[in-house]
């Protein structure tokens, strides 16, 4: 079988052409390396099943002729973080939505028997009950959630219209090698490790005592093979460890010393995802334990080395529009 992974030079895909390749299929990969990265797949150029194209998903007429042939797409490319997505809500709009709505078009033409999305537990914005089920309601507190939530749409209206199997998998907290070092300040795992590289404290936002459903990234690449390789369709399923730690116990894991910084808006105490539905459907349970994921971070320290180096007065100020147009409510 032929695989296509939309965003797969990035910090998931990437992993997911390593266990796709590994497991003995054909995969092509489309990235436009914004966020991707080529030393993410270096490693695979020269394997005889697998190829690269540079392109964007938001040019339907240059990515439609890579979905010939293709059996099963994986829809990971998208923009990430909170402050830009407020900042440039049409650039969010234009990758996450139209950028979907093209893969959609491009897939449906090929006639692919089998897509997988990557969606955004943020969707839930902040929950009534922990753990989350999929059928909680939906709460985007920013663009970038409903951004994904809106592509998560297109992806089950385009399952039931045409008849195209999908699975929607709702991402909890993923981190682990190869995550983005650069760009807009976002997930605290890029920007401690940075900050322990430099010995700068550890900018904990609040008392550290929210709590997060960290999800270690090969065992998500598993969940979405085993959601392609599954005969279930049309359905949104949470991925997560099935546990969830607090950024105390994380800054425990690391080391060192902390700052505390003011909490921030739209932001949950907590995310813990119900993963009872994707265990029944897809047989499908984190293994990698929260202290083994922080260690094999800790042992590719050095990937961290080029990274913004965030303090408390940088952190206020990239994340200044955040508190202006979501605080107070």
């Amino acid at each position: 079988m032929k695989m296509l992974i939309t965003g797969g030079a990035g910090f998931i895909g990437s992993h997911l052409a390593d266990l796709l390749i590994d497991s003995g299929y054909k995969v092509v990969v489309i990235d436009n390396l914004l966020n991707g990265r080529i030393n993410n797949i270096s490693h695979l150029l020269d394997n005889k099943n697998f190829n690269f194209y540079e392109l964007d998903i938001i040019n339907l007429e240059d990515i439609t002729p890579i979905f010939k042939d293709i059996d099963c797409v994986f829809h990971l490319a998208g923009m990430a973080d909170i402050v830009p997505s407020i900042e440039n809500p049409k650039e969010y709009y234009d990758c996450n939505v139209t950028g979907t709505f093209n893969v959609l078009e491009a897939s449906r033409l090929a006639q692919v028997k089998k897509i997988v999305y990557a969606a955004s537990s943020s969707s839930y914005g902040i929950p009534d009950n922990y753990p989350t089920k999929e059928t909680s309601e939906i709460r985007p507190q920013y663009p970038y959630a409903l951004t994904k939530y809106m592509g998560e749409e297109l992806v089950m209206h385009w399952s039931k219209t045409y008849n195209i199997p999908a699975i929607s998998l709702r991402l909890f907290n993923v981190y682990g090698p190869r995550s983005r070092t650069s760009g807009a300040y976002g997930a605290v795992f890029g920007v401690f490790l940075s900050q322990k590289i430099h010995n700068k404290p550890y900018t904990v936002v609040g008392d550290g005592t929210q709590t997060r459903d960290f999800t270690y990234v090969t065992d998500v690449a598993i969940a979405f093979l085993k959601a392609a390789e599954s005969s279930a369709t049309c359905i949104a399923l949470n991925i997560g460890s099935g546990n969830h730690y607090s950024v105390n116990q994380l800054v425990g894991l690391l080391g060192g010393d902390v700052v505390y910084i003011p909490k921030r808006p739209g932001e949950p105490d907590c995310t813990f995802a119900d993963t009872t539905r994707i265990h029944k459907v897809l047989n499908w349970k984190a293994k990698v334990s929260f202290v083994d994921g922080v260690g094999n971070m800790l042992r590719c320290l050095d990937d961290w080395k080029d990274a913004p180096v965030w303090e408390p007065d940088t952190i206020k100020n990239a994340t200044a529009v955040w508190f202006k147009y979501l605080g107070d409510k």
